[in-house]
């Protein structure tokens, strides 16, 4: 028997198949560990809004091999106009202000990322779709697993991947009360047919606590997004009529294209709805569990970071159970050392983001559109963007990757 031969792989479940669990999946098997990723959907998840890659998440995706195929699939948004009631232009905005993306930078789909990461991992690492965790109950010598519909089985390590509503968070740590932040917003992306003919463009119509957005980089169909102040008690997730509704009703009054779009959320195949929330946990883990991406320190949909941070805690999390020879007790200590300064700083970004984006009151919504339209004329309009673009780029810089080496041999 070769000293290949006389390790066993670490065995290790993910929850969670949309971005921070294929990738975690990637740099484990990589590592040498045997990976399973259990996903609630029967399929992957394909549409979605579009999410943005920035800074230090770039760099991860580079040394995965993926960039090639990210730039491929990039949404290319050539500008946008925010518009008026009456359709008016009030102001034209490049694709450095539209997307607030720096050199470098790139924007897709959720949807064809979470394809791009599915089909780099599908080959190495075993796919449970359509099944979801009963319960975890951790040992001694690993954590035994209960699925809605396979067989149960023990793992050394658990990781939940698995969003803002997280099923392993909720199960370990705790109820969602205990660690979601609201902002006071709500969000609501649905797909419609591009039935205003935009190409690569994106058009806004903002009033007072709430903002309307149609984009399409498609021919034939396009995204609305509805962002709104709402109250912290929402509609339960599954009660899709009820988040129409409530919806329909904050948006009855907006003016423009919006009630012609509101008609279109029934038949809306990817209707999506959620408060704008952030998740903060004082600990990342416990025992043989942990979380990473969204379950862990979600920094809400505004912040335009959250891909980003799936993508850079995956990273860290895989290279520093790869350093640790595998051992939890070491590891995620280290996971979360590593990221905390980056998680706190786009915590705080996606915060006051989420208080900025929507002007509270006419006032507010006539300083922030003149503001923008004068912009593109100021012959100083590079150092105004650098000024905006500031928080952002700390944020999504906040973290210095390690090279972490791949092992030579299966861990014990």
């Amino acid at each position: 028997m070769t000293t290949q031969q006389q390790f066993t792989s670490k065995t290790v479940l993910i929850s969670g198949a949309s971005v921070a669990g294929p990738t975690l999946a990637y740099w484990l098997h990589r590592y040498g560990f045997a990976v399973t990723v259990v996903e609630e959907a029967p399929a992957l998840r394909e549409g979605g809004y579009k999410v943005d890659i920035r800074g230090t998440a770039m760099e991860v995706v580079n040394r995965m091999g993926l960039l090639p195929e990210i730039e491929r699939a990039s949404t290319a948004m050539r500008g946008g106009d925010w518009v008026d009631e009456s359709g008016k232009t009030l102001a034209t905005l490049g694709p450095d202000l539209i997307g607030l993306r720096g050199p470098g930078d790139d924007e897709v789909l959720r949807g064809d990322l979470a394809r791009i990461l599915f089909d780099a991992t599908k080959n190495d690492v075993q796919y449970l779709f359509g099944d979801s965790i009963v319960d975890l109950t951790e040992e001694a010598d690993g954590v035994s697993v209960r699925f809605r519909h396979a067989a149960p089985r023990v793992f050394d390590l658990v990781i939940g991947a698995d969003g803002m509503h997280s099923t392993v968070r909720r199960s370990t740590f705790g109820p969602e009360e205990q660690f979601a932040k609201h902002t006071g917003m709500a969000a609501c992306v649905i797909s419609v047919p591009n039935y205003l003919n935009l190409d690569h463009w994106e058009l806004v119509h903002p009033t007072p606590g709430q903002i309307v957005q149609v984009y399409s980089t498609q021919q034939h169909s396009a995204k609305a997004q509805f962002i709104f102040r709402a109250p912290e008690t929402l509609p339960e997730r599954g009660d899709i009529a009820a988040q129409q509704r409530l919806v329909a009703e904050a948006f009855a009054d907006a003016g423009w294209e919006t009630q012609n779009l509101l008609r279109l959320m029934p038949q809306s195949p990817d209707f999506y709805f959620d408060s704008v929330s952030q998740i903060h946990l004082e600990h990342w883990s416990q025992g043989r569990i942990a979380l990473v991406g969204d379950a862990a320190y979600s920094p809400s949909p505004l912040s335009g970071q959250g891909t980003s941070m799936a993508l850079v805690g995956a990273y860290v999390l895989a290279g520093e159970l790869n350093a640790a020879h595998g051992d939890h007790t070491v590891a995620f200590g280290n996971y979360q050392t590593r990221m905390a300064e980056y998680v706190d700083l786009n915590l705080t970004l996606g915060w006051n983001n989420a208080n900025q984006m929507v002007a509270a009151d006419k006032r507010g919504l006539k300083i922030q559109t003149t503001a923008l339209r004068v912009m593109r004329r100021l012959p100083w309009k590079g150092m105004a963007l650098r000024s905006i673009m500031k928080p952002l780029n700390h944020a999504s810089n906040g973290i210095t990757l390690e090279q972490y080496a791949p092992t030579t041999q299966r861990l014990a």
